[in-house]
């Protein structure tokens, strides 16, 4: 290889099992121009007591950049999609402070899902999400301010961020389909740590349309961030397409 491979470089849940295998399958392809590398905050339970917000704090975070800094990365994100519930604007100022702490450019799953929405012109989107129906409510006011709008959702009342990996894949089929709408012009699946990355596909042609799924996001996102925009087969028609990021 004649020129230092493009490396990527993402924040995990600390009980998160989705993330890597799925980014690693995701850039099987394009290594070793491209390799992917990881490191983990503590994040147990997913709601809106304050003990589980206090996991997505910037301190931890921004330690958590900074290791991945040492090892040169091109572009860091958040693989957690927290900001969904707690606003944009905390996801926005993790990534100025990276950038500020690390000279490297960052982003977020749910950042990635602004992006893509914005990419596909998405004003209306269907909601799936593994969540308690708080955090749902809490999703759809948060891209609601953002000028998307949820017109159909579902949820499976799941708080413990572990048992998210363990939904099997009808479950899975199920929880998409009772989200879906005439009305959606998108899916949105939210949850880095939810296993429906492996079935996008099947979605889109089930259901005709865009399936957003927060684990390819964030791949999608860093790798446009570090320059890579190459198409790339099996994950859905966002990592299929050279779409412009904003």
């Amino acid at each position: 290889m004649d020129t230092k491979p493009t490396r990527i470089g993402m924040i995990t849940p600390s009980s998160n099992t989705v993330v890597e295998p799925v980014t690693f399958a995701m850039t099987a392809e394009l290594q070793p121009r491209v390799t992917a590398h990881f490191t983990r905050i503590e994040v147990k339970t997913i709601s809106l007591e304050a003990d589980s917000l206090s996991h997505f704090d910037l301190s931890p975070m921004l330690r958590a950049a900074e290791l991945l800094a040492d090892a040169e990365m091109d572009a860091i994100a958040w693989n957690g999609t927290s900001g969904a519930w707690r606003g944009l604007e905390h996801d926005e100022e993790l990534c100025a402070a990276i950038t500020q702490a690390t000279g490297t450019p960052a982003t977020t799953s749910t950042l990635a899902q602004v992006a893509a929405f914005r990419a596909y012109g998405t004003q209306r989107y269907a909601l799936a999400v593994p969540y308690l129906d708080s955090v749902r409510h809490a999703i759809d006011a948060t891209f609601e301010t953002a000028g998307f709008r949820c017109v159909s959702s579902a949820h499976l009342g799941i708080s413990t961020n572990k048992d998210f990996a363990y939904v099997l894949e009808p479950e899975i089929r199920d929880l998409v389909q009772r989200s879906d709408s005439p009305e959606a012009e998108a899916i949105a699946i939210i949850c880095t740590n939810f296993p429906a990355a492996w079935l996008v596909e099947e979605f889109e042609a089930t259901h005709g349309k865009p399936v957003f799924d927060s684990t390819v996001l964030a791949v999608w996102h860093a790798l446009r961030l570090a320059g890579h925009d190459a198409p790339i087969s099996g994950w859905g028609r966002l990592m299929r397409n050279e779409l412009a990021v904003t």
